[in-house]
């Protein structure tokens, strides 16, 4: 197999969470070893139709990751095998980061500022950047401007940050435990909804929280279909912009009128929050390091690798927003 367009890297007991490239393919240019770097499901390869079309973060590398647990440029092999017997494992997604060392195509490695601690930056693989990004890249929301947020579980209370730092001046968020209504204000909300026992339908309320005119942009990190359709109707109907994040069952389909548009609200979805993963994800990371986004707070719990099943138990059970995860030491 041809091994010149990939990287491989390596986590060790000392370095905990970092992720630093071990070894590079002869034909990589951009990556050495010792380099930080975020392994990247968004794949970017920057050559195929729709990464040159320049219209969203989705490439051709990642559409394939997306189905298939072979590397993508020879589209059979794995790279993992079972000590015990040598069957093949399957990739995740192109990274497969649940590993010491693994192996990934250049499309999935974003490099990043050497002076970043990946022990909180390694957070931006997945939930943060979808939240931020859905406000930042997707929405767009605008300084002044008023917001709804469905849902506040991280990425949730990730959009709620993102439209804290565009500028919005109020921020609700929905949801039926108090506990995170009130988290939620540490995060940047300037109004709050129990949607607990309401005698109205939650978009007439955020309606009248807004002097009838319904809010500038809503986000539904549920996925579930009637809140999708409840983020759908508390949007301003004259260009208001609605937002799905959450992922709904594929057996479950919403209906609307198409009239309810006519007016000029859109109704939107992303995936990553729009972010493009090499070329883009370093910008993010450089906000953290700088301050204008705030890690630590998303990070509830730290455990060794070895607890993992209980980390996924208190995820579950909504008891936890991110655990990092390190190797025993």
């Amino acid at each position: 197999m041809q091994t010149k367009y990939f990287l491989a890297f390596s986590v060790t007991k000392e370095q905990g969470n970092l992720r630093v490239v071990e070894s590079v393919g002869s034909d990589i240019k951009n990556l050495k070893r010792g380099d930080k770097v975020i392994p990247a499901w968004m794949a970017e390869c920057k050559k195929c139709p729709k990464c040159l079309r320049g219209k969203s973060n989705i490439c051709d590398t990642l559409v394939y990751n997306w189905s298939n647990g072979f590397m993508p440029s020879d589209k059979k092999t794995t790279r993992f095998s079972k000590a015990s017997n040598g069957m093949p494992i399957n990739h995740f997604f192109g990274t497969s980061t649940f590993s010491q060392y693994t192996v990934c195509d250049e499309a999935c490695v974003a490099k990043i500022n050497p002076e970043a601690d990946l022990s909180k930056v390694c957070l931006l693989g997945c939930g943060v950047p979808t939240g931020i990004g859905s406000a930042w890249n997707i929405a767009k929301v605008t300084p002044g401007s008023s917001v709804a947020v469905f849902g506040l579980g991280t990425i949730g209370l990730s959009v709620v940050e993102g439209a804290k730092v565009a500028g919005a001046s109020m921020i609700i968020g929905i949801d039926r435990d108090d506990h995170k209504l009130k988290q939620g204000l540490e995060w940047g909300l300037t109004d709050t909804l129990n949607t607990c026992g309401l005698a109205k339908p939650i978009e007439a309320i955020i309606k009248e929280m807004t002097d009838d005119q319904g809010v500038d942009f809503s986000f539904d990190c549920t996925g579930n279909p009637g809140v999708i359709y409840s983020a759908m109707e508390c949007a301003n109907p004259a260009g208001g912009v609605a937002v799905i994040l959450g992922l709904m069952d594929s057996s479950k389909e919403i209906s609307f009128h198409p009239s309810k548009l006519l007016w000029g609200k859109s109704w939107t979805s992303g995936l990553f929050g729009g972010f493009k993963g090499r070329s883009q994800l370093p910008d993010l990371v450089d906000k953290c390091v700088e301050g204008v986004i705030n890690l630590d707070h998303y990070i509830t719990h730290k455990m060794p690798f070895s607890e993992i099943n209980k980390a996924v138990e208190l995820l579950e059970k909504g008891e936890c927003l991110r655990c990092v995860m390190d190797y025993d030491r």
